[in-house]
């Protein structure tokens, strides 16, 4: 399994189309083959950032997922607003064990 997690840190002004933004990216992304899990989330404590956090079966998948004209659509979005900063990582897991 891929797992891809980061934050995008985002000026005031452009929250509110970042969330439509990730709000369509997700719905649409989750229909993929291969997605296991995909979503954004605001912080609570700074609403200017969101966390985005993905599940994908394999790397194919994910590379199949930048392919998508809604990766191109969320990209295109997305340079049109103020980012601040980006950090996202992508980690290959065998699987999660039950605490």
């Amino acid at each position: 399994m891929i797992i891809v997690t980061g934050t995008i840190d985002l000026d005031e002004g452009s929250i509110a189309p970042a969330k439509e933004l990730a709000s369509a990216m997700a719905k649409a992304t989750r229909g993929e083959n291969g997605c296991l899990s995909y979503a954004f989330y605001q912080d609570i404590e700074n609403p200017a950032r969101f966390r985005i956090y993905e599940e994908w079966e394999d790397e194919a998948a994910l590379q199949a997922h930048f392919k998508q004209p809604h990766m191109a659509k969320f990209n295109e979005g997305l340079s049109k607003l103020k980012v601040l900063g980006a950090d996202v990582k992508k980690a290959e897991t065998e699987g999660f064990k039950k605490l």
